[in-house]
């Protein structure tokens, strides 16, 4: 499967934004990018990310199917949540429906990366998902390897939080710097288009999500704990991860025994950019396996 990124690939900006009131709750609002036809596919990304992490591979994935790429609350363009709402997976999951259901799907193929690997992996949990492809995703890290990634992840904020824009922009035109500004999270940054750096390192300092996701993530609850039996599940893990380290994708695997764990070679944490016809791959094969009566939904 060919890959239609390129380092001059320009940073799209969402034009389409949805207003989802569900009910009994306060109604909030999420910014989302859609393409292609066929089954739905919903896409997921990390903390302090925005749904353009997809674009290497959306255009790919759209060839085949209704790809819908959200800007979780909180992050890119979508507003936070308002009061009454937490950035728990507990309340998140039931949001992430209730915008489907807004967008007029069911039961989506569900693909995350980190944080929105954990909340792809929730949502076949609890039924929402005719399959689900989670990369690097969240919830299987031991207490120290947890503290390590969440003060990486604080050390990155501040970064971007500090450094002016004029001197951003001049960093992202360099290969040496877009290393310096994104190495955390791709194994090959140098492949990353400078207004791509740009507008992700943006995201990262304005995301207003990224404490309370933090606050939630050192909770219990937020650990993966239950197997996922009845849809088809791969577990995706860059061999060069820097922030959520290999290792926690065997205990991934161990529990949920049934899922299909993949090696990624040469990528970080956030794969779509350093090999988008691997992820793209790994993606449609975890879709096709669906069977006849599942894709068809409950």
């Amino acid at each position: 499967m060919p890959a239609v990124f390129t380092p001059q690939t320009p940073a799209r900006v969402s034009a389409s934004s949805l207003q989802v009131s569900p009910p009994a709750l306060p109604a909030f609002e999420v910014a989302y990018e859609r393409r292609g036809q066929g089954e739905p596919m919903l896409l997921l990304h990390g903390i302090g990310h925005h749904w353009q992490a997809w674009e290497p591979v959306l255009s790919v994935l759209a060839g085949s199917y209704d790809v819908i790429a959200v800007d979780l609350p909180g992050f890119g363009s979508s507003p936070g949540l308002p009061d009454g709402l937490s950035c728990g997976t507990d309340d998140i999951v039931p949001l992430l429906a209730h915008t489907c259901a807004a967008l007029g799907v069911e039961r989506p193929h569900v693909v995350g990366n980190s944080l929105g690997g954990l909340l792809a992996l929730e949502m076949g949990l609890h039924g929402h998902a005719r399959s689900v492809t989670a990369f690097s995703p969240g919830g299987f890290y031991t207490t120290p390897e947890r503290l390590y990634a969440f003060s990486v992840l604080r050390g990155m904020r501040a970064g971007a939080r500090a450094l002016p824009d004029p001197l951003l922009g001049l960093m992202a035109r360099s290969a040496a710097g877009r290393t310096v500004l994104t190495s955390t999270i791709y194994a090959r940054p140098g492949r990353r288009s400078a207004d791509s750096v740009v507008a992700e390192t943006r995201a990262l300092r304005q995301g207003s999500g990224f404490e309370p996701v933090l606050a939630e993530g050192r909770r219990p609850s937020s650990r993966f704990d239950e197997d996922i039996a009845d849809i088809p599940v791969t577990i995706g893990w860059g061999d060069r991860d820097r922030l959520l380290l290999r290792r926690q994708g065997i205990r991934a695997k161990h529990t949920i025994p049934g899922a299909r764990l993949v090696r990624l070679r040469g990528c970080g944490h956030v794969p779509m950019n350093d090999d988008p016809a691997a992820v793209a791959r790994v993606v449609t094969d975890t879709a096709r396996a669906v069977g006849p009566g599942l894709s068809e939904g409950p």
